[in-house]
């Protein structure tokens, strides 16, 4: 009978043509297509169910049999337009049809797993109920083949009963539970064939004698395999009889057997890797141990993640005895592991580790470990199990499912919660297996391609009650489901905090105080008292503010954890809270800019600094909502402001607190950029220079207001900026190096002039210097240092400008010359800013330098190294003076100015990385060899920033502690957990700079 085209769309088929084809073949006369087309309409992939039919009956004719019987049809035609792989292996074992003779039941039935281990080691000649370790009649590559052909018959008879299913999320937790079991047994199987072939090399009494136990990990451990994973295990072995070599050799040649059986090349395919690496040591372990190796181990070396890994740990085969002792073993150190130094940043680091193993063109179809994944739903079931299994043992499950169920039983997650917890992780794991039914391959990608979504939705249309018939449908569930994890995972973990210092609602989960502070310290708080006070603080009342707060603490309480120090960070949300009240911006930002919401919380969490400045100017906050805002607005603009407030005739003491206030604040403008990342390092610089800038001519007005007041103006007054300030490269809180320089009125007396600057040049000083009101623990005050003038400390403070150059001229020194490369205009009399400027150009750009000059440099460079670097400092780890650091690369540079400055006009800067990129260019020090250079100072420049920043401490040196380490690491933009690798950045960039600037500043050779 001919078929319609509307027959086979309405079941199914994409490829019309090739079907109506398909169905006219020879094989196929005397079938009643039309029927056919019908059970056709019950497999996922119909065309691919018609062409393996085709495929099919060459090899295996009776498979026609059971096409012709509506009895059989359906279940057949599911798996052949499910799985190519159990077509092909249908094709090489057709005798295996006999798994479809009788329908599958709507509901899925698993089988018992002695049952399976029963049939795997019969399959291979081995009696399963002898007293002694079981041992294969077949072996080699017979023995391979019974065991493999066993395997995949009993999984195509799991494949036909799931597909079978009415409900398969129902399903899913039986199909998981007997495809560990069928794994279990096929590595049983493998082991009698192990045995079997070590006898050719060991006495049959010795293989007798050991006693080898194969511990399942992951999710084979946990009764929830997928149809396609590595089996993870663990050996462990015992002998009362043989010595340790022997045993330890013995059960390697076993172990590797396993292997060898289970997925060495041969007539039939391979089955699955056994994976063996969650041993001990890992791949550089030993491949078996004894118990009490093992417990050794664990309690002397393992670290945190490896207890985790241990959650799943279950005796799958081998010796049952002594499997019961290793899990009897280990299950202690599961449930107090929580409580172990670094277990929270151990769990961390390894939920990261999986995420950046992710390729970024796999990111967005990632089914398992992408963001609302699988992983995501493991993941925070187990750190809820770890936390609170020690001291409640109804949590001490294995599966994923039965755990979501303890947790809620037990009162950790709502009902509610637990239910779409639960279901969208079943979801997820039927996508997963029907993703992997098709090639029998280890992959979480879902499909790009849209006729294979529509294929994937077609295979899954039976989950309680949820159609899903197109692709688009599929796709938008999937979504949804991702975002729903996400959101469950911050209400699972987080909200029963809340519900128990604030009591939310009657409905709502609540906790013990003792679970919720082992919940917060499993979360990295210290003291989770204090914080479960400030979380009381913040959500308690009726006010709206503590309405949203109770909204919003959930992802809040994450960020903040996910800091370097949660305890400081929450103390200063709540602060700011207080601070800022019912403001209506505040609690609008934090609900509506998810960006501006985690900047604050992580900042809190990681920098004291900025968390003490957020303090006494809260109204900034609001930057972190607009990149537009954070950009720090320029020396004019600052300017701008200063001299308005200077405008209303105030006070000295009521201007230069205005003054400094602006600082202050424009200080925390630059670090919350910083620390978004908003502005690169050379803007940091240049920012902070603009504004001390702004601060030191705003104070010079001040000064000189309130000295012309009494006294007649008689001279003008400059401020020229040094060091690192003039080169606006300076970093927080950095000293203003500066000098002083007057020049008299036509007429006026010198001295009257002399003592005039002296005068202001004090108040200068004295106005910057002033404490603020209110005062915090690292106030940014701006200290004047002027040891750079003439002489040093030793000459007057206050030079004329015929004086500054006639002692240029006379009696100067090298290293005097070598300061004013920095020199630049910082406030004052702009004539005599450009006079000044004028007179030591020739000074600094054009003299011709002599060997003796030069050999001087080097000299004080050596002294200055001998002799300020602090006692028992480390010269490596010295960011300032030490070797390979900022005061090598920086004299280097100032040395090739010196010297190549009057050829080169591009060096003719006073900023150091300008400078390196001039001498590069020039070719004066290879280009490789500068970015050496300028990584290092680069590198040092911000862990300097960065100590600041983060400890409210000054620090010249590489910090040793821990947690100092990771904030600045985290700072300066290294991912959580890689302080030791900002630690190793910097020791090799600053030995490899050190190399360059010996080669070039005294002439070394490698």
């Amino acid at each position: 009978m001919q078929i319609s085209t509307r027959q086979l769309i309405f079941a199914g088929f994409d490829d019309l043509e090739r079907a109506k084809r398909f169905l006219a073949d020879k094989d196929l006369v005397g079938v009643d297509t039309t029927a056919l087309v019908g059970h056709l309409a019950h497999a996922a992939d119909p065309d691919m169910a018609l062409l393996s039919l085709l495929r099919l009956i060459p090899h295996a004719p009776a498979v026609l049999e059971l096409v012709a019987s509506s009895r059989t049809a359906p279940g057949l035609l599911r798996v052949l337009g499910a799985s190519d792989a159990m077509t092909n292996f249908l094709i090489r074992v057709p005798e295996s049809l006999e798994v479809f003779r009788n329908p599958a039941p709507e509901s899925m039935q698993g089988r018992d797993g002695q049952e399976l281990r029963a049939e795997l080691l019969r399959a291979v000649g081995a009696d399963p109920a002898s007293g002694i370790p079981p041992v294969a009649k077949v072996s080699g590559e017979d023995g391979y083949r019974a065991l493999r052909v066993a395997y995949r018959k009993a999984t195509l008879s799991l494949v036909h009963r799931d597909l079978g299913a009415t409900d398969a999320l129902e399903a899913m937790p039986a199909v998981g539970r007997e495809l560990a079991d069928l794994a279990a047994a096929a590595i049983e199987g493998a082991l009698a064939i192990s045995r079997a072939e070590a006898a050719q090399r060991f006495e049959a009494d010795d293989i007798a004698d050991l006693r080898l136990a194969v511990i399942g990990m992951g999710k084979c451990g946990a009764h929830e395999l997928n149809y396609v994973s590595d089996v993870d295990v663990i050996y462990v072995h015992s002998s009362e009889r043989l010595d340790t070599d022997l045993a330890h050799a013995l059960a390697r040649e076993l172990a590797s057997g396993i292997s060898r059986a289970i997925d060495t090349m041969g007539t039939e395919p391979g089955l699955w890797e056994v994976d063996a690496n969650l041993r001990p040591e890992g791949k550089d372990g030993a491949l078996s141990r004894t118990l009490e190796s093992h417990a050794a181990y664990y309690d002397r070396w393992a670290a945190s993640w490896e207890f985790q890994a241990l959650l799943k740990a279950r005796a799958i085969a081998g010796d049952a005895e002594l499997g019961a002792a290793y899990e009897a073993m280990v299950a202690p150190l599961v449930w107090f592991s929580s409580e172990r130094e670094g277990f929270v940043d151990s769990v961390q680091r390894m939920r990261r580790r999986v995420t950046e193993n992710i390729k970024p063109a796999e990111l967005s179809h990632q089914l398992k470990l992408g963001p609302g994944g699988l992983r995501d739903v493991e993941f925070t079931v187990q750190l809820l199990q770890l936390v609170h299994g020690r001291i409640d043992e109804t949590l001490r499950v294995r599966s994923t499912t039965g755990a979501i169920v303890a947790l809620s039983m037990a009162g950790y997650i709502g009902r509610d919660d637990a239910e779409k917890f639960d279901r969208s992780y079943r979801f997820l794991r039927v996508l997963e297996h029907r993703i992997q039914l098709v090639n029998l391959r280890r992959t979480h990608q879902m499909p790009h391609k849209e006729a294979d979504q529509r294929v994937l939705a077609r295979s899954v249309r039976s989950t309680s009650g949820v159609k899903l018939t197109t692709a688009a449908g599929l796709m938008q569930r999937w979504g949804e489901t991702k975002k729903l994890v996400r959101q469950l995972h911050e209400r699972i973990f987080y909200r029963p905090l809340l519900s128990n210092a604030a009591n939310l609602s009657a409905d709502e989960v609540r906790l013990s105080p003792e679970a919720a502070q082992s919940r917060l310290r499993a979360l990295g708080y210290v003291d989770p008292k204090a914080a479960m006070r400030h979380i009381e603080a913040l959500t308690g009342g009726m006010r709206r503010r503590a309405a949203l707060q109770r909204q919003l603490l959930p992802v809040l309480l994450g960020w903040i954890a996910e800091g370097v120090d949660p305890d400081a960070g929450l103390l200063g949300f709540r602060r700011l809270s207080e601070s800022l009240g019912e403001s209506h911006w505040y609690l609008g930002m934090l609900r509506d800019s998810n960006a501006a919401a985690e900047r604050l919380c992580k900042i809190l969490s990681n920098s004291r600094f900025i968390t003490d400045l957020l303090e006494v100017s809260p109204e900034s906050t609001a930057w972190l909502g607009s990149n537009k805002l954070l950009q720090p607005p320029g020396y004019e603009a600052l300017w701008g402001e200063v001299s308005s407030k200077l405008q209303r005739n105030l006070g000295p003491d009521q201007a230069i607190r205005l003054i400094r206030v602006i600082r202050r604040r424009e200080i925390l403008r630059t670090a919350l950029a910083d620390g978004a990342g908003v502005i690169d390092q050379d803007a940091v610089g240049r920012a902070l220079s603009d504004n001390d800038r702004a601060a030191v001519r705003g104070a010079l007005e001040v000064a000189q207001r309130n000295e012309f007041a009494s006294t007649a103006q008689v001279g003008e007054f400059l401020v020229v900026a040094m060091g690192r300030q003039g080169g606006a490269e300076i970093g927080y809180c950095s000293d203003a190096d500066v000098m002083f320089v007057q020049r008299a009125f036509e007429g006026a007396d010198p001295q009257a002039v002399q003592e005039q600057a002296l005068r202001i040049a004090a108040a200068l000083g004295s106005l910057l210097g002033k404490p603020m009101v209110p005062a915090i623990q690292a106030e940014p005050r701006l200290e004047i240092d002027t040891a750079l003038r003439p002489e040093g400390k030793s000459g007057s403070l206050v030079r004329s400008l015929a004086a500054f150059e006639e002692y240029y001229s006379r009696w100067a020194q090298i290293w005097e010359f070598q300061a004013l490369l920095r020199a630049a205009p910082m406030a004052g009399a702009p004539e005599l800013a450009k006079d000044f400027m004028e007179m030591v150009r020739p000074l600094r750009y054009e003299r011709v330098m002599s060997e003796d000059q030069l050999l001087e440099i080097r000299r004080i460079k050596a002294r200055v190294e001998a002799e300020r670097l602090p006692r028992g400092a480390e010269p490596e780890r010295h960011l300032k003076l030490g070797r390979g650091s900022l005061s090598d690369v920086e004299w280097l540079v100032q040395m090739m100015q010196l010297v190549h400055a009057k050829n080169h006009p591009d060096l003719r800067t006073t900023s150091t990385r300008p400078a390196l990129a001039a001498i590069a260019a020039a070719g004066i020090i290879p280009s490789e060899e500068v970015k050496l250079l300028d990584d290092a100072w680069s590198l040092a420049t911000k862990i300097r920033s960065g100590g600041l920043i983060c400890t409210g401490r000054v620090s010249d040196v590489l910090p040793k502690s821990w947690r100092d380490m990771e904030a600045v690491a985290r700072w300066c933009g290294y991912a959580p957990g890689e302080a030791s690798v900002m630690e190793d950045d910097y020791l090799k960039a600053t030995r490899r700079a050190r190399q360059v600037f010996e080669r070039y500043f005294y002439g070394f050779e490698d």
